[in-house]
C-alpha cells in the first residue's frame, strides 16, 4: 500500500461517514456528521495543497 493512503485515507473515511450519517439524521447524528465532515476536509486540504 502506498504511504499517501495513510495520509488521505482516514480523513476521506471520516468525510464519507459524515455524509452517510446525514442521510439518516437525528440531532446527535447531525452533530457527529458535521464533526466528521470538518475533520475530513481539514485532513484532505494539506495533502491537496502540497501536491500529495
Amino acid at each position: 500500500m502506498h504511504t499517501d493512503f495513510f495520509l488521505i485515507g482516514p480523513p476521506l473515511i471520516a468525510l464519507v461517514s459524515g455524509i452517510a450519517i446525514l442521510v439518516w439524521p437525528t440531532l446527535l447524528n447531525y452533530i457527529v456528521a458535521f464533526y466528521l465532515i470538518l475533520v475530513g476536509v481539514a485532513g484532505l486540504i494539506p495533502p491537496l495543497l502540497l501536491g500529495g
